[in-house]
């Protein structure tokens, strides 16, 4: 499958990209040694909320990054064509082509292996932390990173505001579960064993959740018992649990209102990561805050946000230190990549 020695080398690291729900919806489909098309599989994305289509971008601009990452520490820069059209999840086509990707040679660069070391030991923790701050200079880095890209780093450690937040990211999820469509779409990525997130090599384990399988399980699949005064408050106890330590709460402001912003906001948030992983902090997103309605209203009147003219918070975050977290397990790079006589427009 992997038709070139570089493009194999390189997209056997790629693979490790973060994605929402470990969905891993990117695929390519390699068109010479140096050349590829880059792809969104739609099956793979989260379509039951109005933000599924943002996040599919966000996702792109995440993986291109990534690519260049993993690309740069073997002597190549990425070239890329993007086309920046609309998605759509109910195409017929379910290949939603992201643009055109290409591998030039470059000297190395003294960052190179550091970057890439960084998105080797990345990983998201929803362990909890050890209710320490960061060091300024790494806030200070980020809100350099996020400039760089026309974007705004926030950071809070207030710890009214924190624990305001906090429950508001726990409130969200017992909200959007009452949402049928995100209660289907959630069920789809749940992993209840670490035998089945293995096999499958995709989804939210309940490992990594820091969650008893069978807890999680049974949870789930009896989301009307959450109301019940006994089983809601064990359930809220059990995830308010991995939120012990939490001193501090990271967001990022800026252009957000359309495909090439969007990608380009993954690219940041990327960035952004990678710093804080070169200084061994970890930092758990608070997606559903984002996407549920009445959670971001929350949110943005709670950290004084001002949205407007295209430009809104699009990621919060947790960030700190805590013990190593579990590894989330991948699909098989082979899996991101299209057979070459696949066709993908009827």
């Amino acid at each position: 499958m992997l038709e070139s020695e570089a493009w194999g080398a390189i997209l056997e690291d790629t693979h490790r990209y973060p994605s929402p729900h470990n969905s891993q919806p990117i695929k390519i489909r390699l068109r010479s040694s140096t050349q590829a098309s880059l792809y969104y599989d739609l099956d793979r994305g989260l379509p039951a909320e109005a933000y599924g289509i943002p996040f599919g971008y966000v996702c792109a601009g995440v993986f291109l990054e990534s690519l260049r990452v993993c690309a740069q520490v073997r002597g190549y820069a990425v070239r890329e064509e993007l086309q920046h059209r609309e998605m759509d999840f109910g195409a017929q086509d379910r290949l939603h082509l992201i643009g055109e990707v290409n591998l030039v040679p470059r000297p190395p660069d003294a960052n190179d292996r550091a970057d890439y070391e960084a998105f080797l030991a990345r990983r998201t923790s929803r362990r909890p932390y050890d209710n320490t701050l960061v060091a300024p200079a790494a806030v200070a880095e980020a809100e350099d990173t996020a400039r760089r890209h026309g974007q705004v780093f926030r950071s809070s450690s207030d710890p009214a505001l924190v624990r305001a937040l906090v429950h508001v990211n726990q409130a969200t999820l017992f909200d959007d579960l009452r949402n049928d469509a995100v209660h289907r779409e959630i069920l789809t990525w749940l992993r209840f064993s670490r035998a089945e997130a293995k096999e499958r090599g995709d989804g939210l384990s309940a490992e990594t959740m820091l969650m008893p399988g069978p807890v999680l399980r049974f949870a789930m699949r009896n989301r009307g018992l959450w109301d019940a005064p006994m089983v809601g408050a064990l359930i809220r106890r059990i995830y308010l649990n991995t939120m012990r330590g939490v001193r501090q709460l990271g967001w990022l402001e800026g252009p957000f209102d359309g495909p090439s912003d969007y990608v380009e906001a993954g690219r940041t948030f990327m960035q952004v990561w990678l710093g804080f992983t070169r200084r061994n902090i970890y930092l758990h997103p608070f997606g559903t805050v984002i996407t549920n309605p009445r959670s971001h209203a929350e949110f943005v009147k709670a950290a004084g946000v001002t949205e407007s003219d295209g430009r809104m918070a699009w990621m919060l975050f947790r960030f700190g230190h805590s013990a190593r977290p579990p590894v989330a397990h991948r699909r098989a790079a082979s899996a991101m990549i299209l057979p070459s006589g696949q066709e993908l427009h009827p």
